[in-house]
């Protein structure tokens, strides 16, 4: 394979905008991913210089290509092969519905179902009515 050739589905999921090729591929063909105004085909070969227009889940994107990443690498190596030319309003609408705190699904200390102690304190409390 020429090192000069790669394929916008490939490429995408190298620069970690979407998080598989199969992603990648998919939103191609639902015509989320647009050069100068028209749909690509997931084959297409990428050139430097293109700017494309996609839409993620989460956000719109307009990113123009400034280098070759064939594999996927760490978010910090991937950025510097491509330029990220999303608008201002874009990215402002994007802080505006972020929110203040960060939910990772963990349950607050001492909030929801007993501890094993408050258990076994319960428990002490029902055992001593029975007297």
């Amino acid at each position: 394979m020429e090192k000069d050739k790669l394929r916008i589905d490939k490429y995408l999921w190298a620069i970690r905008i979407f998080k598989t090729r199969s992603q990648a591929s998919a939103a191609i063909d639902n015509g989320r991913v647009k050069l100068q105004g028209s749909t690509v085909k997931a084959s297409r070969i990428i050139a430097i210089g293109d700017e494309y227009d996609i839409r993620t889940e989460g956000r719109k994107w307009v990113i123009k290509v400034t280098g070759f990443l064939h594999q996927r690498m760490q978010f910090a190596e991937a950025v510097k092969y491509y330029e990220d030319l999303t608008p201002e309003e874009e990215l402002e609408r994007l802080k505006q519905f972020q929110p203040a705190t960060f939910h990772t699904g963990k349950r607050l200390s001492k909030i929801g179902r007993p501890t094993k102690k408050n258990r076994r304190d319960i428990e002490g409390f029902m055992e001593g009515d029975e007297e």
